[in-house]
């Protein structure tokens, strides 16, 4: 079978409630490799709900369908609050990037619970706003930042980033909507460590197989790169 599109490999995949502080519940789901351990966590964070962003927008839908069996990722989704999936609705409203904080560390609570090893926040567009805005309060690894748009992180919150030791990589498409590569590099320069990708061809969205399969590559590169190269064909007997 070919790996493509919206393919579910095997994974234990449970939904769950996240509580926030501010007394919300958000919905999510938590995807794990079948018959082990994962090596390492996906929370990720998903793009403007205002704008139809959700637990489900295609990149993490398909890391979450994917990765637990590629490369032995556990991969966290939900809803920020006030949104909306198939899974169901958050608790709340949307505000704008401010009272999310509360969502990302109920996320980061629950891995905690969990003990889920090696966390990492992977942002996609308004995700990466608020992994980079509070990713630095919690025990994570670093931070994925695919397509970041930098409308809401400030300067400063980017820039503290720079006296801090965890990894930061950014994901650019070369066409993108908001930020194209060349003013990210000038953004982030504040990050001396940091890693920026530009990805020839790519835009906001990361429309189609080749895309996705070059963003799954790279989160996979930095957090568990033993499991490269993924296959793209998978035997169902397995």
């Amino acid at each position: 079978m070919e790996i493509r599109g919206p393919v579910l490999l095997p994974a234990r995949r449970e939904d769950i409630d996240l509580q926030t502080v501010d007394g919300l519940t958000l919905v999510g789901e938590l995807a794990l490799p079948v018959d082990r351990d994962p090596v390492a966590t996906l929370v990720t964070l998903h793009p403007l709900p205002t704008a139809g962003g959700f637990m489900d927008s295609h990149i993490l839908r398909k890391a979450a369908g994917r990765l637990p069996a590629l490369a032995d990722l556990a991969v966290l989704r939900f809803n920020t609050r006030g949104t909306t999936s198939p899974r169901g609705t958050s608790e709340g409203a949307f505000d704008g990037g401010a009272a999310e904080v509360f969502d990302v560390a109920a996320a980061m609570d629950l891995v905690r619970e969990r003990g889920l090893p090696r966390p990492w926040l992977v942002g996609w567009s308004f995700g990466t706003e608020l992994a980079l805005k509070y990713g630095r309060d919690h025990d994570i690894e670093g931070v994925i930042l695919l397509s970041p748009p930098l409308h809401r992180a400030t300067a400063d919150e980017v820039a503290a980033w720079g006296g801090d030791t965890r990894r930061v990589v950014v994901l650019v498409p070369e066409f993108d909507d908001y930020l194209r590569p060349d003013e990210a590099r000038e953004r982030f320069a504040s990050i001396p460590h940091a890693t920026l990708i530009a990805v020839e061809g790519g835009k906001h969205l990361w429309v189609g197989e080749t895309q996705t399969r070059r963003v799954l590559t790279e989160i996979v590169a930095a957090v568990n790169p033993d499991a490269l190269p993924l296959p793209t064909e998978w035997d169902d007997d397995l």
